[in-house]
């Protein structure tokens, strides 16, 4: 008997064998080079140690902080708790309490747990992550900072981790970036952005959760531009640099921008915060990035939206094809106001018109403003319980890199696209072309285990009957919710007898006045038969233009499906945790659940998209297929640029340690010839 709730509406698939527990791992290296690898890692590792071994004193810590109001004491709170954590600390929720009890958790084994992590998305080797600070490029490599907990799995006790890429995609890890040791910060060194100045130097604005409970901002910057590395960085004497302002609460200040400078030679930052239920975002003038100037207007306010965090404003060009500085302005550009909404844990973003001499922006559609229109999604939260992720000893991912440009088709979008160079990872190529899926229909793509993917997908429909108003349909009824026109998709992560998978759809819906409209959803409700696993559908509207196919990619990487509708103009992150769908497992298959269309497939898989520095690689088809020893030497190549940038800065260390030590000698040399002098008139006078 059938115990899954939406079986009904698919259609059984023939019984195939399972493969039961991890393939067997091929080795496609030389011992030789296994060993260079291994010592390499040795030797980094070794130089890792020896700065993390090397440090100075303290930073003065000005007693300015007499001025700052303090919040009340949170009260203590065990494990056990229904609070999500972070709430009580004054940021959005951090974990995902289960409604169930302990032992109604899922009897995970470590084999499941290991199969989550992903092969080609960022994450940390072990314990918490949430969101991602200060991106810069720094001669030659790219630096992420995030979020991150070294002690354990859950969120608390929040320092800057920091990685390093060529790519984008193949990172290093590398010492601490910035740990919680002064007052401003003791409680949480919090989310903050980077920015670069015309004359080459780098500041960070950044959030400090204070010995007070107050949030506030500081100020770090660098202690060796001539590092590629950026190893070392020197927090400001004078921070804070800001305070909460009056008509702001102490819990409700964070996440500065980065800085854009203005007509008038000023640099602006933003900061989220909330007046009542308006959610706000606050707009700042600074000269030189320690003091600054509160402006009486806001850059944008939206009334029922609550607090606004991790605010984002940047330009986007409406003929163009390429990123801009955050400073562009002028015709032909257009700026993009971000939000995450403390109060639904959902990011919104919306298209405007800024106007650099009142510091405002105005959404160039009222009905689609922040907080009320688009959705977007980053850094990618854990939807388990506290216990499940303390157990695998991990939390959190990074989503793969993305472009973002002015939608020019639709002239109201942008557009998020995977970074190019992830299409390097790609294997293999399988191709189906002209598959029909008819109504109530599931067909299976043979294209082997189904747990790393790169797929294109494009649909085209057949009506089969007359259509009509269909008013009320939208994501919310997820994949089982049939209507005439929709939903009809791809399922990913998916066993045979379909017990776990995940739809990715679309569903077109006819409205009352004539015109089609479509939503692109993923629905995670059957994702997993884990029942403390939290699992919702999402998705919103996409723009399909005349005489477009109905388009997505997809890009499945272990535990996390991301998502692209219409060649990116709406995306969604989906974190699934299945049970019977993986490793050999997991499964891809065409679905159609529409009651009065056929849908025609042509799908390209591009499979098997490989983890970082492991395995070898394959260009697409057509093209030369490198061999194993071309990886090698790029991966040995970036990890001796690597090992040389770190030898300079420790040298540069070294040297500066070695002068101390000269100094302090010297000092060491005075005081004994001042005691042998003294000694020597003592004796004298006797």
């Amino acid at each position: 008997m059938d115990t899954h709730p939406h079986a009904p509406y698919y259609t059984p698939l023939p019984e195939h064998p399972s493969v039961a527990g991890p393939p067997e791992p091929t080795l496609r290296r030389s011992f030789k080079g296994v060993a260079l690898i291994l010592a390499s890692v040795i030797f980094l590792l070794s130089f890792i140690g020896l700065i993390i071994n090397q440090s100075y004193e303290p930073l003065p810590s000005p007693n300015n902080n007499n001025n700052i109001p303090s919040s009340p004491p949170s009260p203590s709170t065990s494990f056990s708790r229904r609070v999500p954590r972070g709430v009580e600390e004054g940021v959005s929720a951090k974990s995902n309490p289960s409604v169930f009890d302990e032992e109604a958790s899922y009897n995970w084994t470590n084999a499941m747990f290991s199969w989550q992590r992903t092969s080609y998305h960022f994450q940390p080797v072990k314990n918490w992550m949430n969101d991602p600070d200060g991106p810069l490029f720094h001669m030659g490599w790219y630096h992420l900072f995030y979020q991150y907990n070294p002690d354990s799995a859950v969120w608390g006790n929040i320092t800057w981790g920091h990685a390093v890429s060529r790519d984008l995609i193949h990172w290093l890890y590398l010492p601490i970036a910035m740990v919680p040791d002064q007052w401003y910060d003791i409680n949480g060194v919090w989310t903050g952005s980077a920015t670069l100045l015309p004359d080459g130097q780098i500041v960070i604005l950044y959030t400090g959760d204070t010995d007070k409970l107050v949030q506030v901002q500081n100020l770090a910057y660098p202690a060796n531009l001539s590092d590629p590395l950026l190893l070392d960085w020197v927090k400001y004497p004078g921070n804070p640099v800001l305070v909460p302002p009056a008509h702001i609460g102490p819990k409700e200040f964070r996440d500065p921008t980065t800085a854009w400078i203005g007509p008038d030679g000023k640099w602006r930052i933003t900061i989220g915060s909330k007046i009542n239920k308006t959610g706000v975002s606050l707009m700042y003038h600074t000269a030189n990035f320690t003091t600054y100037e509160l402006l009486d207007t806001l850059l944008h306010a939206v009334p029922g939206t609550g607090m606004w965090e991790c605010v984002d404003f940047y330009p986007v060009a409406i003929n163009g094809s390429i990123g801009l500085d955050t400073s562009a302005g002028g015709p032909g550009i257009k700026h993009v106001l971000k939000a995450s909404l403390d109060d639904t844990k959902v990011d919104h973003y919306a298209l405007g018109i800024y106007d650099p001499v009142s510091d405002t922006w105005t959404p160039d559609n009222p009905e689609e403003d922040v907080g009320i229109g688009r959705i977007l999604w980053g850094w990618i939260n854990e939807t388990d319980t506290e216990t499940d992720d303390l157990e695998k000893g991990w939390a959190s991912v990074q989503t793969i890199p993305r472009t973002v440009l002015f939608d020019n088709k639709t002239g109201t979008n942008i557009v998020q696209w995977p970074v190019q160079e992830i299409e390097g990872l790609r294997q293999k190529s399988t191709h189906f072309e002209d598959v029909l899926i008819k109504p109530g229909s599931v067909v299976p793509l043979d294209i082997g285990t189904a747990t790393q993917l790169d797929i294109f997908a494009e649909f085209e429909t057949e009506l089969l009957e007359s259509g009509g108003e269909e008013e009320g349909y939208s994501c919310s009824g997820g994949a089982s919710n049939r209507s005439k026109l929709g939903p009809f998709g791809l399922l990913v992560v998916a066993d045979d007898s379909l017990s776990e998978l995940t739809p990715v759809f679309f569903r077109p819906t006819n409205t009352t006045n004539g015109t089609l409209v479509t939503y692109f959803c993923a629905d995670e409700t059957r994702s997993s038969l884990a029942p403390e696993v939290f699992k919702h559908v999402y998705g919103s509207k996409v723009p399909v233009l005349e005489g477009e196919k109905y388009s997505m990619r997809i890009l499945v990487d272990h535990s996390i499906v991301e998502s692209f509708g219409q060649g990116g103009r709406t995306v969604i992150t989906s974190r699934i945790y299945p049970t019977e769908a993986i490793y050999g497992s997991a499964r891809l298959f065409l679905f159609n659940n529409a009651t009065g269309v056929n849908a025609d497939d042509g799908a390209d898989g591009d499979e098997d998209l490989e983890p970082a520095l492991e395995d070898q690689e394959f260009a697409l088809e057509g093209q030369r297929q490198p061999q194993a020893e071309d990886r090698f030497i790029t991966a040995m190549a970036d990890m001796i640029a690597a090992m040389d940038d770190m030898r300079a800065s420790i040298q540069a260390r070294v040297e500066d340690i070695i002068v101390q030590m000269h100094g302090r000698i010297d000092g060491v040399e005075t005081h004994l010839n001042n005691t042998n002098r003294m000694l020597q008139q003592t004796y004298a006078r006797h």
